[in-house]
């Protein structure tokens, strides 16, 4: 049987706004599912492990969805999120595909993190597959490629985009506008 580890953000402020974050939580419930109908094993870790922070706005009425109100009511996925991995206690190489989705949180613990690029880099050497969404992408920020080479450059790339940023007023909150990131490091961005 083939595995997926799901990896997420651990941070729940959106910045010094006082406004909690976290991870999206339609990105890791109808991913979660999808898997799941293809009799693929998920796992999720997150950057601390234990409690998962979901985004609040991700659970509000006008945001939820099959999936995410399923995903809420399922005592197996709740506990994964409730007890979710430690990044320190994951060994890559027992999954097949590593995925990282997006809500705010990765803006701040998915850059900079020294463990989670060497988790990362385990899928690069290996060529593993890698999927990454929204925010999640942020994870690419430090990555170099087999080579030693900015993984992105080069590459057709996506994410939440600098216009969204602006649009939800967070522009000036987040520590960097991705798409603006993954243009400057060479990655050929389109959305």
């Amino acid at each position: 049987m083939k595995k997926v580890l799901f990896i997420t953000t651990s941070h729940s402020d959106l910045g010094e706004s006082g406004v909690k974050t976290g991870v999206w939580l339609e990105e890791v419930a109808t991913p979660y599912y999808r898997l799941r109908e293809e009799n693929i094993h998920v796992e999720i870790a997150s950057v601390d492990g234990e409690s998962i922070p979901i985004d609040p706005l991700s659970e509000s009425e006008q945001w939820m969805t099959e999936d995410t109100t399923r995903f809420k009511g399922d005592e197996t996925a709740m506990l994964q999120m409730n007890t979710s991995l430690r990044l320190e206690d994951v060994n890559p190489s027992q999954y097949d595909l590593v995925y990282f989705p997006g809500g705010h949180g990765p803006m701040w613990d998915f850059v900079n993190n020294p463990l989670l690029n060497s988790t990362l880099q385990h899928f690069i050497q290996e060529e593993k597959v890698i999927a990454t969404m929204c925010h999640g992408v942020a994870v690419l920020v430090d990555a170099l490629d087999a080579d030693g080479n900015v993984f992105v450059k080069g590459r057709n790339v996506t994410s939440f985009a600098d216009s969204e940023e602006i649009g939800v007023g967070a522009d000036k909150i987040v520590p960097f506008l991705l798409e603006s990131k993954l243009t400057e490091l060479g990655g050929m961005y389109s959305k």
